[in-house]
C-alpha cells in the first residue's frame, strides 16, 4: 500500500537542508490537518505557520537549539485554546448551522450541554483537552507530509511559555502544544537517516478481542 510505504520512509529528521517546500504541498498538509476529527467538532486549536527566518531564530534557543527549527522550510506550531468559552463553542455551532443551512433540535440540545459543561471547568483541564485535539490534527499533518514526500520532525522539546511569548499567543487565548518543522532531510548531517526503523511487533502492540 502506497501510504504504508510512505510511512515506512518517514522518520523524525534530525537535520534539514533549508530547501523550500512548494506551497501547494504545504497547503495539502494543512488541509489534512484541517480535516482531522476533533471532539464535538470544535477544532479547539490554531496552526501557526512560520516562514519568517528571524522568528525561527528566536524560537531555536528555547527549543534545545535544534537545527531543524531554523533549517526547515516551514515551522508549524499547533496552538490549543487556553480554555473553552461560550463564544468559542457558539462560533463552531453557528458555523455548522450556516454551512449546513438548517438547525437541528438535537444539535442545539448538544450545544447547550457543552455550554453547561466546558466553560465551568478549570482552564487547565480545558487546555489539556484542547491540546489532545490539536495532537490529532498534528498526527494527520505528519502523515500528509510523508505522503507528500516532505520530511517532518515532531517536536515537544521546547519551552511553551517562551514560544507563546515570541508568537504573542497568550493575547489570542492560545497556548503552544507541539511543533512540526517541515522540510527536506540533509543526509550527511543526520545520524538517524540510515538507521532501521524500530517499532513493536504487532503482537505486542495490538490485542484483538473477539
Amino acid at each position: 500500500m502506497e501510504l504504508l510505504d510512505k510511512l515506512n520512509w518517514r522518520y523524525a529528521a534530525k537535520a534539514m537542508n533549508g530547501e523550500t517546500v512548494a506551497e501547494e504541498k504545504i497547503e495539502r498538509i494543512l488541509e489534512a490537518a484541517r480535516l482531522a476529527p476533533t471532539s464535538s467538532g470544535l477544532q479547539p486549536f490554531e496552526i501557526i505557520v512560520i516562514k519568517n527566518q528571524d522568528i525561527k531564530e528566536q524560537i531555536k534557543p528555547v527549543a534545545w537549539n535544534q537545527s531543524v527549527i531554523t533549517d526547515c522550510s516551514h515551522l508549524l506550531v499547533f496552538a490549543a485554546w487556553d480554555t473553552y468559552t461560550a463564544d468559542r463553542i457558539n462560533h463552531m455551532f453557528d458555523l455548522t448551522n450556516d454551512i449546513r443551512g438548517f438547525k437541528n433540535e438535537g444539535w442545539e440540545n448538544y450545544r447547550q450541554m457543552l455550554l453547561n459543561s466546558y466553560p465551568q471547568k478549570e482552564a487547565e483541564e480545558n487546555f489539556n483537552h484542547a491540546a489532545k485535539q490539536a495532537y490529532i490534527a498534528f498526527s494527520q499533518a505528519v502523515i500528509a507530509a510523508a505522503f507528500e514526500g516532505v520530511d517532518a520532525t515532531p517536536l515537544e522539546g521546547f519551552d511553551p511559555t517562551a514560544v507563546d511569548e515570541i508568537l504573542g499567543l497568550k493575547e489570542k487565548g492560545l497556548r503552544s502544544a507541539v511543533m512540526l518543522p517541515l522540510g527536506y532531510r540533509q543526509e550527511d548531517k543526520d545520524w538517524l537517516v540510515n538507521l532501521v526503523k524500530v517499532r513493536k511487533p504487532m503482537k505486542e502492540l495490538v490485542t484483538v478481542i473477539e
